[in-house]
């Protein structure tokens, strides 16, 4: 029979028991959301758009070359032919998420209606004569 000294027993527990502390894991990704963009008119209008589709990641990329993540969309848009982004998938779009609709050089009161939807629930709307905003952002 082997004896084991206490010493021993107690540096076997404190080893066992230090294996159960949890570690803390590596971050998982933020949930990303499902934006889509919806740009309408009462009137006719070849209308240029621009807007987010990718996140930046902080502030001072977008800040940078905001282009790089807004593409420009020139879309025929009239009455019942409303011009709709592909989805979009950010992690932040309380912090990025936006669409701008404006005539460019074309002339006309094209009466303008944006939408932005996040996950299916239209977080902003907008319309204006000639353009139009949509932004969940405070900036």
């Amino acid at each position: 029979m082997t004896t084991i000294g206490k010493g021993t027993i107690a540096i076997a527990a404190l080893s066992a028991a230090s294996a159960l502390v949890a570690v803390p894991a590596r971050a998982d990704d933020p949930p990303m959301h499902e934006v889509k963009y919806v740009i309408t008119a009462a009137s006719p209008i070849w209308a240029d758009i621009y807007y987010l589709d990718q996140d930046p990641g902080k502030f001072s990329n977008y800040s940078h070359n905001p282009y790089q993540f807004t593409p420009n969309v020139q879309a025929d848009i009239a009455p019942g032919h409303p011009w709709v982004s592909p989805p979009v998938m950010l992690a932040n779009p309380d912090q990025y998420a936006m669409v701008a609709v404006s005539t460019g050089t074309e002339p006309g009161t094209p009466m303008f209606h944006c939408a932005l939807i996040v996950d299916g629930v239209v977080k902003a709307s907008q319309d204006g004569p000639k353009g139009a905003l949509c932004s969940l952002r405070n900036w």
